[in-house]
């Protein structure tokens, strides 16, 4: 919400500079999210000025040469090209030197041969408004002039002023108006505040009654709380004066005509939106309120038609719809520039309904902004007062006595009582009752000091905060906040018992494995849990994999935001893509995340297999993963040469420093998957089990995406956690007795793998082996076609002793044998 300083000001003027003021209403609460200046930058130069004379210019036809009267020096020469200049106006005036709103410095200039000292202004150009066809008359010729020539154009108008730029808390609708922010600005500083606008109504001079002019039927009341309505006839619809549009355009709302003017000006004071209608366009001046039938429709002021649901609240006339509760009126009553009887409609809506109407419409307006915040019935009369007022003033109607209130009686005040001694326990200072009386009084509750001794204080919540303050906690918070949390709460320790803060295993675990992969090079990622549908097909288990889809959302903020992933990789591709497109180097990342399964979680498990405290059980299967990309090398090129690719071998060595590290067997075997290469994937198992899969990225999947080669892969945190050993703390005595190192070529068929041949070493190798690696293959000529050698160093060692060839004899024969059960033979 936009707030004009000088229109605070008028409420409340809180001595202090704008930044300051800012700094003091965010640490109260009230968040400035940024602070403006509306208008001209400095108000230098800018005078009122009386148009003296205003002749036509001998050499063009649509130019006048007007000498125009701004205080010392005499009457200057100015050439205006405005239709409407004329000798007798009181108008504004930029003086040569003047900085227009625009930042462009004004100097003298050379019209058609005629040099012309200065700029008579239009209202666009001092940004008080949208005309820019003719020039801002301050006073017509004959009219009392609202300064002396040459006085300050800012002392007269606002021409220059900051704006405070607030960020609303949907608990707070009360600061949606400006009165309200002038209520935090006297309760924070303690200044004067003017009185309430709506304490003085107007007088009724009108005709009749308003029952003679209008009637109004209330079908839900559950969705319309109040309804209330006044009769304006004699209506002289025509422009808004400058002071009306200028605090309307530094607010951010644009001035259109004095009728629709003044029921955003009375918005923006209250917060309370209003909506005039033509009467005559009422048939019979009668509205009802009810529900939309299912897929009626409606044109609304901003032309576009609109269709409803069962559960919109329309405005209706006798003929249909001629408005949306709360959103937007109907082109079938708006006021024009004919129209000479009003009625003006200042109603209450259910917020939780109007919400969802806006959603289904896709349409938000200032008035829903305030209405969806739920806001109390009784600022429906405060609106009136106003309105009714300026109605008068500015459109010379006339008020037809009687108001059309249609109350269902929904709310009743709220009576608290706040204890002092809940109060120090809750703020850890000491305020007297007698302070937090003072402070809530400012804030416009009602105080009343009760108990035997004086200790408690009886509160009646006013109809601004109804809906928000409904506990003792939040007079608390409102008397904290306004003695100063930030300048006078004690910085003290929170009291805890021991312990309090440690981490559970399955967090200390997944931190271990983080640090893992981000000490080998990757970068963690974070990544929507939103995805789009096609994104999701063919990524990862839930996609292609098994056929399912994922879980759609209701409310996606978009269809590349509709479905939960069931899969990291999908993330983690578009996050590769988008580094890569922006100049990144090298990209490598991971992350460490939910998926979301549209199934029941396992009866088994621990929280990292999606199984969570409570008695409800989870809508959905929602196990962590640790996820991977890797793009054309982990590490960068140097002058050795280029690193190496980020092939499906550098993914397994990843997968194996994972399982080494956290001390968990892991099983890497040949797999298949739709978005991995066809012979350079992997399936991941632990202890016989599914955990995750390994591969190169396919090459449409990867061209898809306008990636290089990739090595990805996805594990489950839980399958995971459950076999690693770490935390469990294994000791071994150090042996000062060497090694003996052996090294063997064997020769198996090329379809048996090294995770075979190392298991079957594994085997036959008894206690005293420690360790086997292989570090070479071969294939050609000399092992055969269908063949391939492999080299592996075996490293014996003894904790009492050291080793002999006899010592290993018998293992190695044990280990032969086993190779030969696969298979394999010793390369001669």
């Amino acid at each position: 919400m936009r707030v004009p300083l000088s229109w605070l000001d008028s409420y409340c003027d809180s001595g202090l500079d704008p930044a300051e003021l800012a700094e003091r209403l965010t640490m109260t609460g009230t968040e400035v999210e940024r602070l403006e200046h509306a208008g001209a930058a400095d108000p230098e130069g800018f005078v009122v000025g009386a148009v003296l004379s205003a002749e036509r210019h001998p050499d063009a036809d649509r130019l006048k040469i007007c000498q125009v009267d701004v205080g010392e020096g005499g009457p200057r020469t100015i050439v205006c090209g405005a239709p409407n200049v004329a000798a007798g106006q009181t108008v504004a005036v930029a003086l040569p030197g003047a900085v227009m709103p625009g930042g462009q410095k004004l100097g003298k200039a050379r019209l058609r041969g005629v040099e012309s000292s200065g700029m008579i202004l239009s209202e666009a150009e001092m940004e008080i408004g949208s005309e820019s066809d003719g020039i801002a008359v301050l006073a017509e010729a004959g009219t009392a002039s609202p300064a002396a020539p040459g006085a300050s154009l800012g002392e007269l108008l606002p021409i220059s002023e900051p704006v405070l730029e607030l960020e609303i808390s949907p608990n707070r609708p009360d600061c949606l108006g400006i009165y309200g922010i002038a209520r935090e600005v006297h309760a924070i500083t303690a200044n004067e505040l003017a009185p309430e606008p709506w304490a003085e109504d107007a007088e009724a001079t009108g005709e009749g009654q308003v029952g003679d002019y209008a009637s109004v039927r209330v079908e839900v009341p559950e969705l319309c709380p109040r309804f209330t309505a006044r009769v304006f006839t004699n209506v002289e619809v025509g422009p808004s004066p400058i002071w009306l549009k200028q605090r309307l355009s530094a607010a951010g709302q644009r001035p259109i005509n004095n009728v629709v003017d003044i029921t955003n000006y009375v918005m923006l004071i209250t917060g309370q939106p209003l909506h005039a209608f033509d009467l005559d366009k009422v048939p019979g001046g009668e509205l009802i309120v009810r529900r939309a039938a299912a897929g009626e429709k409606m044109t609304t002021l901003d032309d576009v038609e609109r269709t409803f649901d069962s559960d919109a609240v329309l405005v209706c006339d006798r003929n249909g719809p001629s408005g949306i509760a709360g959103l937007m009126g109907g082109q079938v009553s708006e006021v024009a520039e004919e129209t000479t009887r009003v009625l003006m409609e200042v109603a209450n809506w259910d917020g939780p309904n109007l919400l969802a109407t806006s959603g289904k419409l896709g349409l938000r307006s200032e008035a829903s902004t305030r209405f969806e915040k739920q806001i109390h019935p009784a600022l429906t009369t405060r609106a009136q007062r106003i309105a009714s007022r300026l109605m008068i003033d500015l459109c010379s109607a006339r008020l037809v006595p009687g108001t059309i209130d249609v109350d269902a009686g929904a709310y009743q005040p709220a009576e608290l009582v706040l204890r002092e001694e809940r109060m120090l326990g809750l703020l850890g200072m000491e305020i007297s009752l007698g302070s937090a009386a003072e402070y809530l009084g400012r804030l416009g509750f009602d105080t009343v000091v009760a108990g035997r001794s004086g200790e408690t204080i009886a509160v009646r919540v006013p109809p601004d905060r109804h809906f928000d303050v409904t506990r003792e906690v939040d007079l608390i918070e409102e008397v904290g906040r306004v003695h100063g949390i930030d300048q006078h709460l004690p910085a003290t320790l929170p009291a805890r018992p021991p312990g309090v803060g440690a981490l559970e295993p399955h967090q200390r675990f997944l931190r271990r494995a983080e640090d893992i992969l981000r000490d080998a090079g990757l970068d963690q990622a974070i990544t929507w849990s939103f995805v789009s549908p096609e994104a999701q097909a063919g990524l990862g288990p839930g996609g292609a994999r098994d056929g399912r889809s994922g879980m759609r959302v209701h409310n996606p903020l978009s269809e590349d935001q509709s479905v939960m992933r069931t899969s990291l990789l999908g993330g983690l591709i578009d996050a590769a893509t988008l580094n890569l497109a922006r100049g990144a180097g090298r990209v490598a990342l991971f992350e460490s995340g939910r998926v979301y399964l549209p199934a029941p979680p396992p009866a088994a498990g621990g929280v990292l297999d999606g199984n969570f405290a409570g008695k409800r059980p989870p809508p959905a299967h929602e196990p962590h993963r640790i996820g991977a990309i890797v793009c054309e090398s982990l590490a960068a090129p140097s002058w050795r040469g280029e690193a190496a690719a980020a092939d499906f071998y550098l993914g397994k060595g990843l997968i194996e420093l994972l399982g080494r590290s956290l001390r968990a067997e892991l099983e890497i075997s040949p797999g298949m998957l739709p978005f991995l290469h066809p012979g350079r994937a992997a399936e991941i198992t632990i202890a016989g089990q599914s955990a995750g899969w390994l591969g190169e990225l396919h090459p449409r999947v990867a061209a898809a995406a306008d990636l290089p080669a990739a090595v990805v892969f996805e594990l489950d945190a839980g399958k995971l956690f459950a076999a690693s050993a770490e935390g469990a703390e294994v000791y071994e005595d150090l042996t000062s007795f060497p090694a003996l190192y052996e090294d063997l070529a064997i020769v198996v068929a090329d379809d048996v793998t090294a995770a075979e041949v190392r298991a079957a070493i594994r085997a036959g190798g008894g206690d005293l082996l420690r360790e086997s690696r292989i570090f070479d293959v071969y294939e050609g000529e000399q092992v055969g076609a269908g063949k391939r050698s492999l080299a592996v160093r075996l490293e014996f060692r003894a904790a009492d002793r050291t080793l002999t060839d006899e010592d290993v004899g018998e293992p190695r024969a044990a280990i032969i044998a086993a190779l030969e059960r696969i298979g394999g033979t010793l390369r001669a």
